[in-house]
């Protein structure tokens, strides 16, 4: 039964005061309330410019510039925190590197040089990046959105969409170009319109081609494979090679020399994925696995005798290094499960990769060293960036003067498999 309304001693009602819906207690004044609001809004514009990094007493700093003089928003990993999108990376001012390193971060392309990172682009729609072989461009994958009609058993619908762009921009920044677009127009009288995907860009060594992954140019008609696109005549092209239908392919690598083409085959028994690193030979069409199942995002050395890969087991994802002719594994760079997606630099004697650090992505980087009597080891490891909250989808790519690689021989019979 809801209580009846209050009166005093005399039978007049009892005005309701808000926070006393039976006006119990006396009424009180209008300031505390006010006040209350008012500290409410200062502790939320507070806990605002804390995230973003942009606290009124902290002196000014350029936003597109992270190094150890700014190093934005974040710091130490605090459980249940996450990074800002809109600050800069934080950089970690004892790792310098040599060359530059691309990478991604909410969209938008930086590049890591000595010990600071520098915003390359700010379209918020960027991924992916992969340096020409003279360090004159940057290729990469923009995404966009936009309405599409598309029939699905006879019945035509609505839908929203999300595109690729294959696009590049020089290292300052300037000269942005569209080179392909992944808007696909078909059906009758061309009314509907889909996509096709495009991931994966890698340059050749001569610079005239891409390796990338894509089911264009007509998506009802293929799976996501290993393509090569003229960059002058603007054309895809299919390379052919086996695949596990619909599976497809991904994570395509030049080696140095422009002989062959590394590509993840993708596969699957059962509940289990099965990723194959396989090989391609440009002149002669010859393909070959190179690995067993576990391997993905491989990446050539400088010189052509390494490749750095990601090995998946049960406990998770770790770098590896491979023998680029067996496919052995010589080296285990991590061990935590956690990182994936490796890149050499420049004179090999490093790999930067992406690791998971409780909720938020960020770059590190391995020196190598060989230890008296031959081998491969890692003398340390170093985190580039802390609780910056990169982009996973986007492994890095490393750029830097190198000599041009001495042709390399053919390799040796058929590369040992791994069980």
């Amino acid at each position: 039964m809801a209580p009846s309304a209050p009166s005093d001693r005399e039978g007049r009602p009892v005005r309701r005061t808000t926070g006393d819906p039976y006006g119990l207690a006396a009424a009180r004044p209008f300031l505390a309330p006010i006040l209350s609001v008012g500290g409410l809004a200062i502790v939320g514009l507070l806990t605002l410019a804390m995230l973003t990094g942009n606290l009124p007493f902290l002196p000014a700093r350029n936003p597109d510039v992270a190094g150890p003089n700014n190093p934005g928003a974040g710091g130490p990993a605090v459980p249940g925190r996450t990074p800002s999108p809109s600050a800069p990376p934080v950089v970690n001012p004892e790792v310098g590197i040599d060359g530059k390193l691309a990478y991604a971060k909410a969209g938008n392309l930086w590049i890591h040089e000595g010990t600071e990172s520098r915003r390359l682009t700010n379209t918020g729609r960027d991924s992916q990046p992969a340096w020409s072989a003279d360090g004159a461009w940057v290729y990469f994958i923009e995404t966009r959105k936009t309405t599409g009609r598309f029939a699905v058993a006879g019945i035509e619908r609505r839908y929203d969409i999300r595109y690729p762009l294959l696009t590049r921009v020089r290292p300052d920044g300037t000269d942005r170009e569209t080179l392909l677009s992944g808007l696909y127009k078909g059906g009758p009288a061309k009314r509907s319109t889909w996509f096709f995907f495009m991931r994966d860009p890698a340059v050749s060594p001569d610079g005239k081609r891409l390796a990338l992954v894509s089911d264009g140019p007509d998506p009802t008609s293929s799976n996501v494979v290993l393509q090569t696109f003229d960059i002058a005549r603007g054309r895809l092209a299919k390379v052919g090679v086996p695949e596990q239908a619909p599976l497809g392919h991904q994570n395509p690598a030049w080696s140095p020399d422009g002989k062959y083409v590394l590509y993840v085959k993708n596969g699957r028994q059962a509940d289990r994925g099965l990723p194959t690193l396989w090989r391609y030979e440009v002149a002669t069409k010859k393909n070959v696995a190179l690995t067993g199942p576990g391997y993905t995002h491989p990446s050539y050395s400088a010189d052509g005798r390494r490749i750095v890969a990601t090995k998946t087991s049960s406990l998770g994802t770790d770098i590896v290094v491979l023998d680029a002719r067996t496919g052995n594994e010589l080296l285990r760079v991590t061990s935590d499960g956690r990182s994936w997606g490796g890149a050499w630099s420049p004179d090999g004697a490093q790999i930067a990769f992406l690791r998971l650090a409780g909720l938020t992505v960020d770059l590190n980087v391995a020196t190598l060293e060989s230890p008296t009597g031959g081998g491969l080891a890692v003398k340390e490891t170093k985190p580039l960036t802390e609780f910056s909250g990169l982009d996973a989808e986007s492994r890095p790519a490393w750029w830097g003067p190198r000599p041009i690689p001495a042709p390399t021989a053919s390799p040796p019979g058929s590369p040992t498999v791994a069980p």
